[in-house]
């Protein structure tokens, strides 16, 4: 949530910087004339509370000097019901006043593309050539199947659309990979997590998910619980601290983790159908950051070459880019996205996305820290993908393909499936 007195001080910055984040300037100034008449409200029934507290000590007094109070009550009724109705009216302001400011979206960074088409996301850097083939490459999911290692159709049976079965290699090489990221991320100080699948709306409104994007997600319908299915472990690695201070000397904490991530694809209707890439549940190896304010731009490179670390260990072809304003999260205010190369579609995908959130989450979560001087502040929050494991399990099999149809197990990977080199037939898998 962004900070009210910086669109008090600032109203015309903040219009021009939302704009490119698809926020209509009207809606700041909505927001600006219902904080102002909120704080007019808000002087008006504590000057009447505080004159009603004064007429009943009046009161107390006269009766205890056995005198007529008659007049002090009258009029402390008539006071009474100004408040009633003053507290009416700032009951309906405060919800206006809410409904704006839990929708508007992280202010983008100076040196953020400010666009809103994705097309004008800034290329930064291209890792290694694009993989070339001397015959025409086959899709990830052709090669999955006819290996027997990916299962579309029976999933499709059993869940419905884009939903898979990992079989036999498949299985594992997706367990190697999540290995593999967990162990390289805890080399670079983040703190391995077993987090909750389950998060209940307090988590989901702290880290900007609820409410603008509940339709995203999967929630439990039951009047007695208000538990969602994860879209991701930046919920409750990033809830971890909620509601708490921390010490300064205890700043930054790396935290990591693996979970299954489910999400509706709401507006997704025929975009990647077929295999890997746009999944209701997948697996995910995600890192989150509490970092002093002053550390936060710092840390998002060092987070963004974290997850490049992955990629480059797998020596899978990637670039980086910085997402145009349009296109970054809702809690973001600056994206690096990492694309892997995909020779079957002769494109690159996104496989990681590496965000400083600065205060944003961390004022709805009220995750704060106090610093030398004992003054308490809040924290900022990164987040970011390292990596999407079934994304780098679509590009393995397509950039380490081979012509028979066979895949190259990349060099690194290969003591995490205990010395297999190659991913052949699955000879125990039956076709459909």
């Amino acid at each position: 949530m962004l900070d009210i007195k910086v669109i008090r001080e600032k109203p015309e910055w903040v219009k021009n910087k939302l704009k490119w984040r698809g926020v209509n300037p009207q809606e700041i100034d909505d927001l600006l004339d219902i904080d102002q008449k909120r704080r007019e409200l808000l002087v008006k029934s504590e000057s009447l509370k505080a004159q009603r507290n004064e007429v009943s000590d009046q009161i107390a007094q006269k009766k205890r000097n056995h005198e007529s109070a008659d007049d002090q009550i009258s009029q402390m009724r008539e006071v009474g019901s100004q408040i009633k109705a003053l507290d009416q009216q700032l009951t309906e302001l405060t919800k206006k006043y809410e409904y704006i400011m839990v929708r508007l979206p992280n202010i983008p960074a100076d040196d953020v593309p400010m666009s809103l088409d994705e097309n004008d996301a800034k290329e930064m850097r291209v890792w290694h050539e694009k993989t070339s083939f001397s015959f025409k490459p086959k899709a990830h999911y052709d090669l999955g199947e006819k290996l027997g290692i990916l299962d579309f159709s029976r999933a499709a049976k059993v869940s419905g659309s884009r939903f898979v079965y990992y079989c036999g290699l498949g299985s594992q090489l997706e367990r190697a990979l999540i290995n593999l990221m967990l162990d390289e991320h805890q080399k670079e100080g983040y703190q391995e997590m077993q987090v909750p699948y389950l998060v209940n709306d307090e988590s989901m409104y702290g880290t900007g998910q609820f409410p603008k994007f509940k339709e995203d997600t999967y929630t439990i319908i039951d009047e007695d619980t208000d538990l969602t299915l994860i879209p991701t472990a930046e919920v409750p690695l990033t809830n971890y601290y909620r509601g708490e201070i921390l010490p300064a000397d205890k700043l930054p904490v790396y935290v990591t983790a693996f979970s299954p991530s489910f999400r509706s694809e709401a507006g997704s209707a025929g975009r990647d159908t077929r295999g890997l890439i746009r999944m209701h549940q997948f697996h995910k190896v995600e890192m989150v950051k509490y970092v002093r304010p002053e550390t936060s731009w710092d840390e998002l490179e060092k987070m963004t070459n974290n997850a490049e670390h992955i990629l480059q260990i797998l020596k899978l072809p990637y670039r980086v880019i910085t997402l145009a304003s349009g296109d970054a999260s809702f809690t973001s205010a600056k994206t690096y996205d990492l694309e892997v190369w995909m020779p079957a579609q002769d494109t690159y995908r996104e496989v990681s996305s590496c965000s400083n959130c600065t205060d944003f989450q961390a004022r709805r979560a009220q995750i704060r820290f106090r610093d030398e001087s004992g003054k308490i502040k809040l924290v900022h929050t990164l987040n970011g993908s390292g990596l999407a494991v079934g994304r780098i399990v679509a590009a393995i099999l397509e950039n380490y393909q081979n012509e028979d149809g066979t895949v190259n197990v990349p060099e690194v990977l290969v003591p995490y499936l205990h010395g297999v080199t190659k991913i052949t037939a699955n000879p125990k898998f039956i076709k459909p």
